[in-house]
C-alpha cells in the first residue's frame, strides 16, 4: 500500500475538528487512505443502494448505528445526513467523530457550508504524486513513462494496463457520473468538448471558440467546464493580475488532474508516442502543474496557484504566494538548459515588486543559477513547496 503525503495533515486535523471532509476524484484513494489511517473506525459506503436508501429514508436510525467514530463514504449521495451529523457533533463535542469522503466538490461544499460550517476541515486528495511513487519504489527514467501510466493508485496496486484502465475510468466515471450531473441528451457533444480540452490543455481558454467547435452556446460550455472542474477531472488555473498592470491577460487555463487520462484522450497508447507528439510540451506542463497542485493539497493548503501573461506574450507558467513574496515557476520539457528558458522569469522579476524565488522545472539536472533562480528536475517539484507558510 503506497503511503500518501497527505496522511500527516489528516492525522493532525482529526484532533482539531469533529468532522474531516476528504474530497477528490474517484479512484484517487480516499477510501483506502481513510481506512488505512483510521483502522478502528466503523465504515459505511453510501454508494451501496440499500445503505443509501436507509440513510436517506431514516437518517436518525442510520446514524444511531455508529456510536463511535465512523467513515461515511461518498457523502454527496446522501447530503441530508449532514444536518443530523451537525446535531451529533454539537452534542458530543468529540474531535474526529466523522470522516466524510466525496467525489463531487460542489455538491459536498454547498452542503457542508450550510450544515457543518466551522465544524469540519476539508482536504483534497488527488491521485498519486511522483514523490509518492518514487518513495514506494515506482521510479521511471522518463516523464513519458509517468505521463502514460498516469497516477491512479489502482494501476500500480494491481499492475493494470494504463490504456485499458483509463478507458474503463472514462466510461464508468466521466461518462456516467458527469453526464448525470449535466443531464445530457446528446452524448457526442460532451465527448467532443472533452477531446477538445485534451488538445488545448494548458492553453488560454476561449469559450466562444469552444462553443463554435462543439455546437452549443458559451453559457453551456462554461457550465460543462464547471462540472468537469467540480468533479476533479479538470483544474482551472486562473491568471494573476493584481498590481501588475492593465495589459495582463485574464482568461484562465485548464489542465487535466490526471495526465494519464489526458494521454488516453489524445490517443497515446505507448510512452514512446509522447516524445514524438506535437503536444509533448503541453503534456509535460500539465504533469508539472498538477504536481504543484498535489503538493499544495497534500499539506492541507488551498491551491492559490496562478499563471501570468501579458499582451506582449511575456509569460510565467505558475505563480504562488510564499509569505510576502511571489515565487514563480517556468516549465520546459527540454532536458538541456539554456539561458533563453529564463526569459519569462527574469521579466516577471522586473515588473513584480514582491517577486521572490524563481524556478525552472525541466527534464535536466537540478542546480542553482544565481539571482534567486534554481533549475529543478521535474521529479523534485515537491521540494519547492516543502516548507510552506500556513
Amino acid at each position: 500500500m503506497i503511503k500518501r503525503s497527505i496522511e500527516q495533515e489528516l492525522k493532525t486535523l482529526v484532533h482539531e475538528y469533529p468532522v474531516i471532509t476528504l474530497l477528490g476524484p474517484r479512484q484517487a484513494g480516499k477510501t483506502t487512505l481513510a481506512k488505512m489511517v483510521f483502522p478502528d473506525y466503523a465504515y459505511s459506503n453510501l454508494e451501496i443502494p440499500e445503505v443509501r436508501e436507509r440513510a436517506i429514508g431514516d437518517p436518525k436510525s442510520y446514524l444511531s448505528g455508529f456510536s463511535g467514530p465512523v467513515i461515511l463514504d461518498e457523502i454527496q449521495r446522501a447530503p441530508d445526513l449532514l444536518s443530523y451529523i451537525q446535531a451529533i457533533v454539537d452534542e458530543e463535542e468529540q474531535c474526529g467523530r466523522f470522516i466524510l469522503t466525496g467525489s463531487h466538490q460542489l455538491r459536498v461544499r454547498e452542503a457542508v457550508s450550510q450544515s457543518l460550517a466551522g465544524r469540519t476541515a476539508i482536504l483534497n486528495l488527488l491521485p498519486l504524486s511522483i514523490f509518492e511513487l518514487v518513495a514506494a519504489g515506482f521510479e521511471f527514467d522518463s516523464f513519458e513513462e509517468y505521463a502514460f501510466r498516469g497516477f491512479l493508485p489502482r494501476i500500480y496496486a494491481r499492475s493494470l494496463r494504463p490504456t485499458t484502465a483509463y478507458s474503463n475510468y472514462y466510461q464508468t466515471y466521466v461518462e456516467r457520473d458527469v453526464r448525470q450531473l449535466i443531464h445530457l441528451k446528446d452524448v457526442t457533444l460532451f465527448e467532443k468538448l472533452i477531446k477538445l480540452m485534451a488538445g488545448r490543455a494548458g492553453q488560454l481558454v476561449d469559450y466562444g471558440s469552444l462553443a463554435n467547435d462543439v455546437g452549443v452556446d458559451s453559457k453551456t460550455i462554461k457550465n460543462w467546464l464547471s462540472i468537469l472542474e467540480a468533479s476533479f477531472i479538470l483544474f482551472k488555473l486562473p491568471a494573476y493580475f493584481e498590481n501588475i498592470g492593465k495589459r495582463v491577460i485574464k482568461a484562465p487555463k485548464y489542465y487535466f488532474t490526471d495526465v494519464g487520462l489526458l494521454c488516453f484522450l489524445l490517443g497515446i497508447r505507448k510512452p514512446e508516442q509522447i516524445g514524438r507528439d506535437p503536444l509533448v510540451g503541453a503534456i509535460f506542463e500539465n504533469l508539472v502543474v498538477i504536481e504543484c497542485l498535489k503538493s499544495r493539497y497534500n499539506q492541507g493548503m488551498l491551491p492559490d496557484l496562478y499563471y501570468f501573461r501579458d499582451s506582449n506574450g511575456n509569460e510565467v507558467d505558475v505563480i504562488f504566494q510564499n509569505e510576502r513574496s511571489l515565487d514563480a515557476i517556468e516549465i520546459k520539457s527540454a532536458a538541456t538548459f539554456s539561458s533563453g528558458q529564463l526569459k519569462g522569469l527574469r521579466y516577471f522579476k522586473k515588473i513584480a515588486k514582491t517577486a521572490g524565488e524563481s524556478y525552472l522545472v525541466y527534464n535536466g539536472d537540478s542546480h542553482r543559477l544565481g539571482d534567486r533562480i534554481e533549475a529543478i528536475h521535474y521529479k523534485g517539484v515537491e521540494r519547492i513547496f516543502s516548507a510552506p507558510t500556513q
